[in-house]
């Protein structure tokens, strides 16, 4: 793959691609010191296949970020082991670029990590040495996407992501191989019409939440980033309209890589926890104090689980998320 792109377009492509022109990118190459799975620790932060942020095409992912510099896209592949190969584009480049080694888990440590209170989990730490947590560093992005899940299912919020971004956001930069978006501004979340969150399938809770963090955006961006812990994060997050733990959580671990942050009320996240490390069902209580070994890396011991393949069979037909968009 080459990451060189012509600097002009005819004048009928860009009238059906209204990409921005995007010219050379900034390229770079990456050797972390550690080890690294790098779609392991990439992909986890996709919303879904279609996310139109994120796409994998061949042996390349691509990421779309608002950075606080401008929207960057980067193309990430692993050349060799050991060796990623990236470029970028748009205004925000060079901060992606420079925060790329945070994206790849360049300030997760787990040297420290003992797997040996469960087989299972001593097994998946052993098998996935690269896997490292993602820091974004992103708050009111990864804010915004952890509301949109709030409360239905994975796929109707993957969807409704995907609409608001693409209708809302702005136009990647960069030869992606199908049309992205960045999310929103701050300020543009704000502005977001209401005909358009309920198009895309988000319910008033939903949406009204995340119009009312966008007033305060910036001071909760600063508040969050200047937090010395994941509880003073949770103070920060928890006192906003519409915000609970699990939200807080969720966007603890997308944008700061939290170790530690466990997604309390979620769904599936109990019962997934409960069936690999004892073969039944649990509560959030119960799965708390079956993570209560790994104090301080119970998210780690999470993704663990996810890596090991080990998932609670389905126990009944898939839920049909009911279309209110056409009411």
């Amino acid at each position: 793959m080459t990451f060189v792109a012509p600097t002009r377009r005819p004048a009928a492509a860009a009238a059906r691609d209204p990409r921005p022109e995007h010219g050379r990118p900034l390229e770079t190459e990456y050797r972390p010191r550690h080890p690294l799975d790098l779609a392991r620790t990439l992909l986890f932060l996709r919303r879904g296949a279609n996310d139109p942020t994120m796409t994998v095409s061949g042996s390349v992912i691509w990421r779309v970020s608002r950075t606080p510099e401008g929207v960057a896209t980067l193309a990430i592949r692993e050349t060799h082991p050991g060796v990623v190969r990236v470029a970028a584009w748009g205004p925000g480049r060079e901060w992606a670029i420079a925060q790329l080694p945070a994206l790849c888990g360049a300030g997760d440590d787990p040297s420290e990590f003992d797997g040996s209170p469960h087989p299972l989990i001593a097994e998946a730490h052993r098998r996935n040495p690269g896997l490292r947590l993602a820091r974004t560093e992103l708050v009111f992005d990864a804010l915004a996407c952890a509301v949109f899940e709030q409360k239905i299912t994975g796929m109707q919020a993957f969807a409704a992501w995907r609409r608001i971004v693409t209708w809302c956001g702005e136009r990647a930069p960069g030869p992606t191989p199908r049309p992205m978006f960045a999310p929103p501004s701050i300020d543009g979340w704000q502005h977001v019409p209401s005909w358009a969150w309920h198009r895309a399938g988000l319910e008033p809770p939903q949406s009204k939440t995340v119009v009312r963090a966008a007033r305060k955006g910036d001071s909760i961006v600063r508040a969050v980033l200047a937090a010395e812990d994941g509880e003073a994060v949770d103070r920060v997050l928890v006192s906003q309209p519409g915000i609970g733990a699990w939200t807080s959580a969720e966007t603890r671990i997308r944008a700061l890589g939290d170790p530690d942050a466990v997604s309390v009320g979620d769904f599936h996240l109990a019962h997934e926890v409960g069936y690999a490390l004892t073969g039944e069902r649990v509560d959030d209580d119960g799965m708390l104090r079956l993570l209560a070994p790994w104090a301080g890396q119970r998210q780690r011991v999470i993704r663990l689980l996810y890596a090991s393949g080990v998932h609670e069979p389905r126990r009944g037909a898939r839920m049909h998320p009911e279309d209110h968009r056409n009411r």
